[in-house]
């Protein structure tokens, strides 16, 4: 039994060691793919920062970043919990072979505000404003998460949306229902498919009295089949079989201009070199911009203003289709007035397009109620 317990005490010894060498002598890593986050480097040394605690956090927090071997531990680490029972990793649900995040329960004093924000937009813009708050996988696919699973009911917010502006409510919800059997969300990620999309864009249309085209018109092209996203990095889940990145509009006769910065810069529908990447679904746009600009001389309708997260971005080549100029402005990089900057353009129609949980969560929606100067 003493020979045992020093063998296992030496096997112990020697992986500390090992471990320890590789922690010294392996280069810093800057970014994690798997996690798609940046790590933690190598603090510097003050007798301040030692006082107060602060230099001992980030050492802490530096060795748990650049531990040897750190994305293999993860999945091992999960593998073990899930093996136990665990559901629930990071607060993504680990569905069969899907992964949905859970929704958090909102502050009602914060959603009250914003509400008011997309309120004093109505009064205040010259055209009509849409609301397309688009429901997570949480809530059209809320069968497939483990039993006694909690997330917010986002039906609950659509409700309060209706009661508490008078902007015209694009029925998302029921529209994604109807699909649900379909693979209208990403299994890694947390946006919707461009298929889902596509029938995002079929409701947005319609409520606007208009035609959308027909998704027959248009030969579905595989992009990648090995898309791993967001969900797959925050969860430590890394055994399920990759995505795939569908797309069905041709970029022919669509020009893109992009404003990552305020000077434009030539853009495209879908920038290919994202493929190569962790972040593949930014290929929809070249990513998120303060400010974008689709132009086709050939669609049949005028000018739109989306106000928008990511979701839009895998919807923009449907909505290039059937106006001739569309307007994407992200709220946590363009501050202006919405009402200003639809004034500016011309446009005939806003359409403030978020996510449901991107909606609770941002903090930059004022400037949906910034009065028009």
């Amino acid at each position: 039994m003493k020979t045992y317990a020093k063998v296992v005490s030496a096997i112990f010894l020697v992986f500390l060691c090992v471990m320890l060498a590789g922690c010294l002598l392996l280069p810093d890593k800057a970014f994690s793919e798997t996690e798609n986050r940046t790590l933690a480097q190598k603090p510097e040394f003050s007798w301040k920062a030692l006082v107060s605690g602060k230099f001992t956090q980030d050492v802490e927090t530096y060795l748990a970043d650049q531990f040897p071997l750190r994305d293999g531990w993860i999945t091992l680490k999960t593998g073990a919990e899930y093996l136990l029972g665990k559901r629930e990793f990071n607060g993504v649900y680990l569905c069969e072979d899907t992964l949905i995040s859970k929704v958090e329960e909102p502050d009602q004093e914060d959603l009250e505000k914003k509400l008011g924000y997309l309120q004093s937009l109505t009064e205040t813009a010259d055209v009509p404003v849409y609301a397309a708050f688009i429901p997570s996988a949480a809530e059209i696919w809320k069968e497939k998460l483990p039993d006694g699973a909690s997330s917010y009911d986002q039906g609950t917010f659509l409700q309060m949306v209706q009661e508490k502006t008078e902007a015209i409510v694009v029925d998302l919800q029921s529209t994604l229902q109807d699909h649900k059997e379909e693979p209208i969300y990403y299994r890694t990620d947390h946006h919707w498919t461009s298929l889902g999309a596509y029938y995002g864009y079929c409701a947005l249309l319609r409520s606007m009295g208009m035609m959308p085209v027909n998704l027959q018109a248009y030969s579905r092209q595989t992009m990648t089949e090995d898309f791993q996203g967001t969900l797959y990095s925050s969860s430590g889940v890394h055994w399920l079989q990759p995505d795939t990145i569908e797309t069905y509009v041709p970029e022919d006769g669509i020009q893109v201009k992009s404003y990552f910065s305020e000077t434009p810069q030539e853009g495209q529908l879908y920038d290919l070199s994202y493929l190569e990447k962790k972040d593949k679904y930014s290929m929809f746009l070249g990513g998120n911009q303060p400010f974008c600009v689709i132009e086709n001389e050939k669609a049949p309708a005028g000018k739109i203003l989306v106000v928008r997260d990511s979701y839009a971005d895998s919807m923009a080549p449907f909505l290039s289709q059937s106006f001739s100029q569309v307007y994407l402005m992200d709220l946590r990089n363009y501050r202006a007035s919405v009402a200003d900057v639809a004034k500016e353009y011309d446009v005939d129609a806003i359409v403030v397009m978020y996510s449901i949980p991107n909606f609770l969560t941002d903090s930059n929606l004022l400037f949906l109620g910034k009065s028009a100067s």
